[in-house]
Order: C-alpha cells, then structure tokens, then sequence
C-alpha cells in the first residue's frame, strides 16, 4: 500500500469511528447495546421521561436527567404543552446545547419519552432519539443503573417558536368527524374497550371524560401493536402492514389520539420518524373531545355515564 493510500485508509478509518460514535444506528432510535457503549460521550445528553417520576430516584441510566411529565413538559396551570420559555430553560438546566444529540427513555413502553420527543419536535430540536425499548430492555438485560444524581453544566440550547404543524386541534378532529375534511385520516390508539366505548377509561386512571366511545370515522390501532415483545418498535416493513390494513398508508395526512396525548405521542414516532408519514397529534384527545358539547360521538356500546 502507497503512503498516500495508507494515509487514506487511516483518516477513512478515523472518520468511521468518529461517526459511529456520533450517530446512531438510526435516525431517531438508538439500541440500548449502542447507548451503553457511547454513555459517556461528551455532546450526548440522556433524559428520563417516565410514568411513574418516582423511577428515576430508585435507580436511573448513568449521567440520566430526570424530566417530570406533570410539570416540566406541560403548562401547569392551563392545559397546554410548556411554554417555549420554560421549555428551553429545562433543557438549558439538563445541560443541553445547541449540538447535543438528546436520548430519552422512560417505563410503559416509553409513553412520555415519546410525548416528550413530540414536544422537542413542536420546538424544533433536532438530533433528539428514543431508547428503543426504554427502561424496559435496559433492565431486563442487566445494564447499569445509578442512584447518583447528574450534575452538568448549563446548556446554551435556543428553542424555535411552536410549530403548529405538528399539533391537531379540537377543531381539526371535528371537521374530520363531521365529514368535512375527508383526506385526514384518525388513529384511534387507545384500547378497543375504550374504541368501543364499552369503558370510559383504563381502571385507575382520573383522566375521566364523561361520553365514553370514539371520534367518528378514526380507526382502532392500539399503540401495543407497534411494538414488539421486547419493548422495541417493530421494523418499518412490519409497521406498514399493521396500518395498511386499516387503510393508513400515508398516502393521507393523519392525526393520532389516546385520552390525553401521551400513548398517541408513541404512535405518532413510529408513524412519522419510523415510516416518515405526515401525522399531527392530538394532545387534547379524548379527555377533551368526549367531554365536549355537541360534537359528534361514536359509542358502539352505548355505555351512559353515571356520574362516577
């Protein structure tokens, strides 16, 4: 081999490795084997975002921060996603700048990390990935958890105005109902007993709407069906075929809902980062449309509220 081409080959190889280290293995998913390997990794900042916030406390990923669903990615006085001033000053505390690349994860499959992803994309952050399986796989396979709380320096990061483009309004979800947007297509991702209306809500839950049943004309994908048993999305050509055969193609533009917006946020990634489908969240979902006077309601059980 020529000097010149060993010089070649050697800058080839440090590139690869710089890059393999930079990027991950995909675009917006990133596999607990690479998070672990690339954990302490300078411009890589790691967000908890779970269900339950009390997780964190009792064992978290190394150099994690903790962000606080209730409070951090909401406003917490009117019901709204967080104000772009708060926002950013969160993740300026989380130490985050302008070219981190962001890794959130949380319990439940990663509900509220997806939600939280969804608020980084209204904000226009980019390099921002879930772990794919969440807390989930990474404690089933035995990796390393800390109690130690992260310290970091304060992030430079400046967020963009809410794009609107990304959010589905009552309205939006009404023009649909009433037949008047006939090119939108409604993904209904909440249980089929919550589709059916033969239950108001999950057991437990104070989320409560006071109409039971589904927005006319959405179609029922439980978000479980986008993932596999592992926790893990299921690949893009899986993924196609488990929406395909409801007529979601991404031919249309598409809006998902749940009951409050976060298990929808999680069908909202798999539909727009994994099959890059134009799809619009509605985080008002349920807890706001079957609570709303005079829209029009599908209730195929023909459940009535009884005031509890």
């Amino acid at each position: 081999m020529s000097l010149l081409k060993s010089i070649s080959y050697g800058v080839g190889v440090a590139l690869f490795a710089i890059t393999s280290a930079t990027h991950a293995a995909s675009e917006f998913l990133v596999s607990t084997e690479w998070l672990e390997k690339n954990i302490n990794e300078k411009n890589i900042r790691i967000l908890e975002v779970s269900v339950d916030t009390g997780q964190f406390e009792r064992g978290h990923i190394p150099n994690a921060s903790n962000i606080n669903w209730h409070t951090d990615l909401v406003d917490p006085v009117k019901r709204d996603i967080a104000s772009r001033e708060n926002f950013q000053q969160l993740l300026r505390n989380a130490g985050i700048n302008k070219d981190s690349t962001v890794i959130l994860y949380g319990d439940n499959n990663n509900w509220f990390a997806a939600w939280g992803a969804w608020v980084f994309d209204v904000y226009g952050v980019n390099n921002v990935k879930l772990l794919d399986g969440g807390r989930k796989k990474w404690e089933s396979e035995g990796r390393p958890l800390s109690v130690k709380q992260t310290s970091v320096k304060p992030g430079n990061i400046s967020l963009a105005e809410a794009n609107p483009a990304l959010r589905a309004y009552l309205s939006d979800v009404v023009s649909v109902a009433k037949q008047e947007n006939t090119t939108t297509k409604l993904v209904d991702i909440r249980s089929a007993d919550e589709y059916s209306g033969k239950i108001f809500a999950p057991a437990g839950v104070q989320e409560l709407s006071i109409r039971a049943g589904h927005i006319p004309g959405a179609v029922n994908v439980p978000w479980g069906q986008a993932v596999a048993a592992d926790g893990t999305f299921k690949s893009a050509e899986e993924l196609r075929k488990v929406y395909a055969a409801v007529g979601i193609d991404g031919t249309k533009p598409i809006i998902t809902y749940c009951r409050i917006g976060e298990r929808s946020s999680h069908t909202w990634f798999a539909l727009k980062k994994i099959l890059g489908y134009d799809v619009k969240n509605y985080d008002g979902s349920w807890t706001e449309y079957g609570n709303s006077v005079g829209v029009p309601v599908a209730n195929l059980s023909g459940t009535v509220w009884g005031g509890k």
